[in-house]
């Protein structure tokens, strides 16, 4: 199956400033996600977000990469309004101008499914276990487009056979636990697109699957997003797929971006001692018989209770400055936006021509040395 050629369709911008550049369709200002300690009420809240600052282009793919418990997560579940009752969210999410922080319950839980739909890691824990993959495609479709059982009916099936899924009648009478891990991939890429969103979020879209049906799902959902032209946020810890797959990509560590840029560029020329470390990691890169590379230590639990910077004690360049203070993201010179490059070891899924052009977003990068080293 190969990646349509034809173009895609554009989707009307959102509001933007006279004579400027058109806005973003999601704009993440400031996002902090706090919890607080209910063994220690008067102790600091434990803040696994810790100011996010992220731009998504109507129609684009941007990647957020980084290790479990970077709170790439989070960050995509304080869009959707879907954390803990407990947590506490500050900062600013705007979703086509519209400030979602600012929005009732009602109004938040009104978007999901309908404006923003999310792809969760594990299909078989995200359906309902009691109802058929049909009723439920068919409940999201009557809920955000106001149509009758027998229209929502047909697009559910419409949609299970548009996700590759044969036999989508068989498919929407079934029950979660009678179809593979596959399978219920496509039914809940189904189930996200039915009503038509402008943003798709994918949470580790393949992290449950095997090798080869993941390269599919990854090829499924390129072809969708080339035929409809939807905005995709995908959250993952592969940097293949970022490589296949994204546009421009965002590199989270303990609660903050520490990188973001052009997915060619940032991946060709890692700027982060972090983003390189993750790179200098992967299988393809060692030679045989070699012992593996690997960035020493672990995430810090608790980065807000840190002074400076939240990589210091795992950093090879660390300094100083680094100990000290804490680094902020800086803009550096754009470089010459590189030919799509791949990671050693990863295996393509894109097979079509180069994509459009797009705004090239600003590279910036949070660390001491790689900022001296490049206004040096």
């Amino acid at each position: 199956m190969s990646t349509p050629t034809r173009p895609r369709p554009q989707h009307p911008q959102g509001p933007a400033e006279a004579d400027g550049p058109p806005a973003p369709l999601l704009e993440i200002t400031g996002l902090t996600v706090e919890f607080p300690r209910p063994d220690h009420p008067r102790s600091t809240p434990a803040r696994p977000v810790r100011g996010v600052d992220l731009r998504v282009d109507e129609g684009r793919i941007v990647g957020i990469v980084g290790e479990t418990g970077c709170g790439k997560t989070l960050t995509g579940l304080a869009v959707l309004g879907l954390l803990p009752p407990h947590a506490r969210t500050g900062g600013s999410i705007r979703l086509d101008g519209r400030e979602l922080t600012a929005l009732a319950p009602a109004e938040r839980a009104a978007l999901r499914g309908g404006r923003v739909s999310l792809v969760f890691q594990n299909p078989a824990t995200a359906f309902n276990p009691v109802f058929s993959i049909g009723g439920q495609l068919r409940r999201v479709a009557r809920r955000h487009l106001d149509i009758g059982r027998r229209d929502a009916d047909r697009l559910a099936l419409e949609h299970l056979g548009r996700v590759g899924l044969p036999d989508p009648r068989r498919v929407a009478a079934a029950y979660p636990h009678e179809l593979s891990g596959g399978m219920l991939q496509r039914a809940m890429i189904a189930m996200a697109l039915i009503a038509g969103p402008r943003l798709l979020i994918l949470d580790e879209p393949t992290t449950a699957l095997d090798v080869t049906v993941a390269r599919r799902i990854l090829r499924l959902l390129l072809d969708l997003q080339h035929e409809s032209g939807f905005t995709v946020l995908l959250i993952t810890h592969n940097l293949g797929v970022v490589a296949d797959v994204c546009d421009s990509t965002a590199v989270m560590y303990a609660g903050r971006i520490v990188e973001h840029g052009p997915a060619a560029d940032v991946l060709a020329r890692p700027a982060h001692p972090y983003t390189r470390g993750l790179l200098g990691a992967l299988p393809g890169r060692g030679r045989p018989g070699e012992p593996l590379t690997a960035i020493p230590g672990t995430i810090p639990a608790d980065p807000a209770s840190l002074t400076g910077c939240a990589f210091a004690d795992r950093c090879p360049d660390v300094m100083d400055v680094c100990r000290t203070d804490d680094p902020r993201p800086t803009t550096l010179a754009s470089a010459a936006r590189a030919d799509r490059q791949r990671p050693t070891a990863v295996t393509s899924v894109r097979t079509d021509e180069p994509r459009p052009a797009a705004p090239t977003p600003a590279r910036t990068v949070a660390c001491f040395k790689a900022v001296k080293e490049a206004t040096s």
